[in-house]
């Protein structure tokens, strides 16, 4: 909530003021309460740009009491490119209030360097993988019909100082798990050659990590389908097939900054159940310090009858699915088993689902498009936008992971960390 200064002119200011010319009026202050009775580690804190009161040709800066600089960025969430969101990541003990001092200065801030976002794209087998912030394709337009794949990665790849995803945007629309064992960002040219050309070289170790998951035809960790009378109708095809059923897709990166990676995919008429779903969006983000990602999932043209389904792939898991459900606002899903490509290491995998919208797990189907998934049902509305948190854990980034016990007692730390809330005020 916006609050201002006010002055009240009593004749003690005014005294002090004219005995002493050389007084100026404080600098905006942002005052944060942690409201939990739990430590906060890289906090993630909102507030609507326009509160601030920015200066023409200035640049933010935002220091703590002992003058250390906070790490922050200002990002257009709403696609209309004027900016109109500060993103920033404190630290708060327990029942700690604090005060941020807001100043304005001539040159940018730098921070580390803690979120990436990676999509590449050839327009032809012939011309080399280039950068790209968007896409769009069409029905017609997969790598079998094509004869080569466009995309470095199979899709764009997202990751933060603890863990990678990908998302295969060729038609699939599954989601792929990066394990990594540094916290630093990983190549920009990882599944590219040194020709430019699409290639595999995610699948061997390197000193950041590497891909560790099989997918198989699930819909991977935290993608999405409907179901209908709890059958599943895959969103997309799988990789031999020429023609998808999703008219339109499209890509966007939001944002990529140091400290919140933002990205959202778009599908235009998917026809599933003999139906027509004029529009679907997912809203993809990341920040540092979790093994997870977020996802904001919303579905236009829903009869009533369908539920949106959460996947969490079940291909290497011979130890079955724990349900967690003693939290307020969520519930987790968890899996932990020897879920590598040939079940070489140790993987937890979860879903962090509103406790207000889940209703059940059930399995996919052992034949089909869509198989190899345990799918996290939900109650669904038209226009009605679901968030959900999808988290990858891999022996390799920390030895904790390598329990089942250690794995659930972070789960319940995220949690806690998600529920915990920072009041802010601007004064």
């Amino acid at each position: 909530m916006l609050k201002t200064n006010s002055i009240r002119l009593s004749a003690l200011v005014f005294v002090l003021f004219a005995c002493n010319p050389a007084v100026e009026e404080s600098s905006p202050q942002i005052l944060l309460k942690n409201q939990s009775s739990i430590d906060l580690k890289d906090k993630g804190v909102i507030i609507d740009f326009k509160d601030l009161k920015s200066e023409a040709n200035k640049f933010l800066h935002i220091a703590d009491a002992e003058g250390n600089s906070v790490a922050y960025q200002i990002d257009d969430v709403n696609g209309d490119g004027i900016p109109d969101q500060l993103f920033m990541l404190v630290d708060l003990k327990a029942d700690e209030e604090k005060s941020l001092d807001i100043t304005w200065v001539d040159s940018q801030p730098k921070f580390e360097q803690r979120t990436a976002v990676r999509f590449g794209k050839r327009d032809d087998i012939d011309q080399p993988v280039t950068p790209r912030q968007e896409d769009l394709f069409f029905s017609h337009e997969l790598p079998k019909s094509m004869g080569y794949q466009p995309y470095q990665t199979d899709g764009p790849s997202w990751e933060n100082d603890k863990v990678g995803f990908r998302h295969y945007f060729d038609g699939r629309n599954s989601k792929d798990l990066f394990g990594k064992k540094t916290s630093k960002m990983s190549p920009k040219d990882v599944g590219v050659n040194d020709k430019g050309e699409v290639e595999d070289n995610y699948h061997v170790m390197e000193d950041w990590g590497r891909d560790i998951l099989a997918v198989g035809n699930s819909v991977g960790l935290g993608g999405i389908t409907l179901l209908k009378d709890d059958q599943p109708a895959r969103l997309g095809v799988l990789v031999d097939e020429e023609m998808s059923n999703i008219y339109q897709s499209s890509f966007k990166i939001m944002a990529e900054g140091p400290i919140r990676s933002i990205m959202e995919f778009e599908y235009r008429d998917w026809d599933a159940f003999d139906r027509k779903y004029p529009r679907i969006v997912e809203r993809v983000s990341i920040v540092p310090g979790m093994y997870a990602y977020k996802n904001e999932v919303m579905f236009e043209g829903l009869h009533g009858d369908e539920h949106l389904a959460v996947g969490l792939v079940n291909i290497h898991n011979d130890k079955g699915i724990k349900e967690i459900t003693d939290f307020d606002d969520w519930v987790i899903l968890m899996t932990h088993d020897a879920q590598g490509y040939d079940k070489e290491w140790i993987i937890g995998m979860a879903l962090i689902l509103p406790k207000g919208q889940y209703m059940e797990m059930i399995e996919a189907p052992k034949s089909g498009k869509l198989t190899d998934s345990y799918l996290a049902k939900m109650k669904s509305e038209s226009e009605k936008t679901i968030e959900y948190y999808a988290v990858g854990a891999w022996e390799l980034s920390e030895d904790r992971f390598m329990e089942a016990a250690g794995f659930e007692r972070y789960l319940r730390d995220l949690v806690a960390h998600l529920e915990a809330e920072v009041s802010v005020s601007i004064q």
